[in-house]
């Protein structure tokens, strides 16, 4: 006798959610669990073994020395619409910013529900529905004061970032285990638009966040081999670009692209998540404060420098990093904060970059601006191989500790933003403008990540007192009475605020620097309200 595990879904589904919920689509999704479920988790128990036990110093791995000497090898040519990518604007399927993203005139938009979106199935399921009516040409918003937002012309390139591989999706059951986030993210999206963008002369593009080595690419390659022949597409339709946001990955980037080979749309440089990845790779090797951890320090210029020679004897494109600031309606400011994002662009396109993000659609035309001085009428430029990039270990490891103590701007800084941002990630916001940036959960990540390291190596401030845990609590409570102070906090907000504290607090008290953030967050709160159950035939 075979036992059949129940298929359970423990949010709405009512209204419009129907649509995306159907029967089908989700027995795809359970179907892609089932198959590759049980390697998701495997792999991600050898990245707690690997860092757990971890002796000695990165290099780059012994075992594959062979995929990154044979220069034969190539990912495949890059579709039409994945050619020309100098502007990638990213941000949340939202259904405003949606409309205002693929309006912005960017070459390619990503629809994010990762970092910039706070998991909510409420936020998940729309998610999915805003990309469904935007390639069906229905999507459209009326503001409260009445204002009509529509998509107005010719679709940019559309790419959507999947959850990353530690997060469950805890509103679809199998048997009462939640399925991967990002199986049912991927699913979703492929199941539901991939054809449709076959149709349109595009296909169903992807990008990749916080793989931590080649054989998460190859785990993502084979769920790309099975789909497209569950679904009648022609192997090597779906196209994939990984974000390079791990140190670990950086020792990998031939390998990663290799094993995505027939699926590649190049690698992206990710600043915050691999920096954040560094102090948890590194907790002994404490890390400058935020605003010192620029593009140029010399083991993040080794990082670049490497992805794009990679990338390009590759044959793939490589993607800069992000532009986050927001626009201010001071014109001085604004011209202050769109040359700093000249400068940065310039910096990148220079060093060999196909293109770049931004997260404002005010940053778009400044961005473009400088490729296209650049690159002129080339859609990229990855004939520059840069072959006289030599980069070691060394060189991705060589991080200059913080000299002297740590100022209390800084402190006070990276107090603000990771409990600001939690606070807003806990009530459904997940893309939110914070003292002149985007904010999201990678820069959430690096400041919680940052206060933890300097809690438990005892690091100065500039004053010479030890930074401690009751030091950050007490600037906790002291940003939580100005914005009493202020009115901003009304019952609601006073609520999330009271939980981003508890859960701040719990993170930084941990003897070992906790994985994420979100993971805890999302188990603890965003989850605990699925209530509905719908069971399914398996």
């Amino acid at each position: 006798m075979t036992h059949v595990e129940e298929v359970t879904v423990t949010g709405s589904t009512a209204g419009r959610f129907s649509e995306i919920l159907t029967p089908e689509a989700i027995a795809f999704v359970v179907m892609l669990d089932r198959e590759f479920g049980a390697r998701r988790v495997q792999l991600l128990d050898r990245r707690r073994r690997r860092r757990a036990t971890r002796t000695q110093e990165l290099d780059f791995l012994a075992s594959t020395k062979n995929i990154r000497d044979d220069l034969s090898w190539t990912v495949a040519p890059p579709k039409d619409d994945l050619s020309d990518r100098r502007v990638e604007i990213t941000g949340p399927p939202e259904r405003k910013m949606t409309i205002n993203a693929l309006n912005s005139g960017a070459k390619v938009w990503m629809a994010d529900f990762e970092d910039a979106l706070s998991p909510t199935w409420e936020n998940v399921i729309n998610g999915q529905l805003n990309l469904l009516d935007a390639l069906s040409a229905q999507l459209s918003w009326t503001a409260p004061d009445g204002r009509e937002y529509r998509v107005e012309g010719e679709l940019p390139t559309i790419m959507v970032r999947p959850r990353g591989w530690h997060l469950p999706e805890c509103h679809l059951r199998i048997g009462g285990r939640a399925v991967s986030a990002a199986l049912f993210d991927f699913g979703m999206y492929l199941f539901h638009c991939g054809r449709t963008q076959i149709e349109r002369g595009s296909g169903p593009y992807f990008y990749l966040p916080k793989l931590e080595s080649h054989l998460e690419a190859r785990l993502w390659n084979d769920i790309f081999v099975f789909a497209q022949a569950q679904l009648g597409m022609e192997r090597g339709t779906i196209r994939a670009t990984v974000l390079i946001e791990t140190i670990t990955a950086a020792f990998e980037m031939d390998e990663i692209l290799y094993e995505l080979r027939e699926h590649s749309a190049g690698l992206n440089a990710g600043r915050w998540d691999y920096l954040f990845s560094m102090i948890k790779n590194r907790p002994d090797v404490v890390l400058p404060e935020r605003s010192q951890l620029t593009m140029t320090a010399p083991f993040m210029r080794a990082y670049t420098e490497l992805l794009v020679r990679t990338c390009h004897r590759r044959g793939a494109h490589a993607i800069g990093g992000m532009a986050a600031l927001v626009p201010s309606r001071d014109p001085v400011a604004a011209k202050r904060a769109l040359n700093s994002v000249r400068q940065d662009k310039r910096r990148e396109v220079g060093d060999g970059f196909d293109g770049s993000w931004v997260a404002h659609p005010g940053l778009v035309a400044t961005c473009q601006d400088v490729f296209d001085q650049w690159l002129g009428f080339e859609p990229h430029q990855i004939v520059r191989r840069r072959d006289d990039v030599r980069v070691t270990a060394e060189d991705l490891l060589g991080v200059k500790e913080q000299a002297g103590g740590i100022t209390e701007v800084a402190l006070r800084t990276s107090v603000s933003v990771a409990v600001r941002y939690v606070a807003a990630w806990l009530g459904g916001q997940g893309a939110v403008a914070l003292n002149g940036l985007m904010e999201d959960a990678a820069t959430a990540e690096i400041c919680r990540t940052q206060l933890w390291q300097w809690i438990h190596s005892g690091t100065p401030t500039d004053y010479g007192v030890p930074i401690t845990a009751g030091m950050v609590s007490r600037m906790v409570r002291e940003e939580l009475d100005v914005l009493s102070a202020t009115g901003a906090l009304d019952e609601d907000a006073a609520r999330r605020f009271g939980q981003a504290r508890t859960l701040l607090t719990v993170l930084l008290s941990e003897r070992t620097c906790p994985e994420f953030l979100t993971l805890p967050a999302y188990l603890r709160h965003l989850s605990a309200g699925a209530t509905a159950q719908v069971a399914l035939a398996a």
